[in-house]
């Protein structure tokens, strides 16, 4: 019995040190390519790590669909990406069928599987579609399947969406529902790069080479890895202040100077999504446990769009930045 469990043990040991190993190469072939967003690079890494997907909202010109583009090439993804507008149709994400005649002159019906079969899916300024294209991806993000005309179809694994949002520009968007906001993992904000970062992507980008990033983990390395985010273990300390964070942010459970400012605040998975999310983090730092560190840091891309601000609180000013940071101090 002991001999049996020391071999798992090694096991496990052996596959979180490869993990370790290719997401350090990944990591590296990634930020080759896009600079001075270190923090949305491990963001995004820690969401696809955990298994989830990620919301990008940024300004224009932020590099958030080159970084899409990255992430699949450096983790061996098969990536697609969909501009979404107003007239785009369930359809035209999912798929259809269409009626073909065979050289035998039947008529039978084909699946034309759409751009939503694929392995990471940038749904590039998804608030621009209506609820009824929104809802369509909806059932893909959170069952990994689509239904088409009463047929099921499962989409390939891994399956990951990075959505993008525009702060600016909402006239003739569609705001996203609680319920879908709720299936991402994270928010990711995309902020301006500092100035020596926007002087390197001057020099690197504007000559006459294209560089690529280079392939540094494949689909299976990826979801070897999210197995191992599962395993890792997590202290009873950790749990609980994980726990602490969440509940203090619902009305009526958490110390009420603050929650008196909150309208609605995270469920059972937001809880879920943090537990993940420290995992992968510790992992993506060459760590094997998370730590508290990782709850503060990731408090705040996993929160935010799960908690909503009374009309009085956004009266006096107050954002949910400064909300969870007032959180994260009560609770540590």
């Amino acid at each position: 019995m002991e001999a049996a469990t020391a071999s798992l043990e090694a096991a496990a040991m052996q596959s979180a040190e490869s993990a370790l190993e290719k997401i350090a190469a990944a990591r590296a072939a990634i930020e080759a390519i896009i600079f001075g967003q270190r923090q949305v690079v491990e963001l995004a890494l820690v969401t696809l790590l955990a298994g989830g997907h990620g919301l990008l909202i940024g300004m224009p010109g932020l590099a958030k669909t080159k970084l899409v583009e990255t992430l699949g090439a450096a983790l061996g993804l098969d990536t697609r990406r969909v501009q979404f507008t107003p007239d785009l149709m369930p359809a035209d994400i999912l798929g259809s069928e269409v009626l073909e005649e065979t050289p035998s002159r039947q008529r039978i019906f084909r699946f034309l599987r759409g751009p939503v079969f694929a392995q990471l899916l940038m749904a590039d300024e998804i608030n621009r579609a209506s609820p009824r294209t929104q809802s369509a991806l909806l059932q893909a993000m959170q069952e990994y399947h689509v239904t088409v005309a009463g047929e099921r179809h499962e989409l390939p694994q891994p399956f990951h969406v990075l959505a993008t949002q525009n702060p600016l520009e909402q006239e003739g968007t569609y705001p996203l529902p609680e319920a879908q906001l709720d299936r991402f993992l994270m928010q990711i904000d995309v902020a301006y790069p500092d100035r020596a970062a926007e002087r390197q992507i001057l020099i690197e980008t504007t000559g006459d080479s294209n560089t690529r990033a280079k392939c540094a983990m494949s689909a299976a390395d990826l979801m070897a890895g999210q197995r191992v985010v599962r395993q890792l273990p997590v202290g009873e300390s950790i749990i609980e202040a994980i726990l602490d964070l969440v509940r203090n942010a619902r009305p009526g459970e958490g110390d009420q100077a603050i929650t008196q400012h909150i309208s609605w605040g995270p469920g059972p998975r937001a809880a879920q999504a943090l537990m993940l999310a420290t995992r992968a983090r510790a992992l993506i730092d060459g760590r094997l446990s998370p730590s508290r560190e990782d709850v503060v840091a990731l408090a705040a891309p996993v929160l935010k769009h799960r908690m909503a601000l009374t009309f009085a609180a956004r009266a006096d000013g107050l954002t949910i930045g400064e909300l969870i940071a007032r959180l994260i101090a009560r609770t540590f």
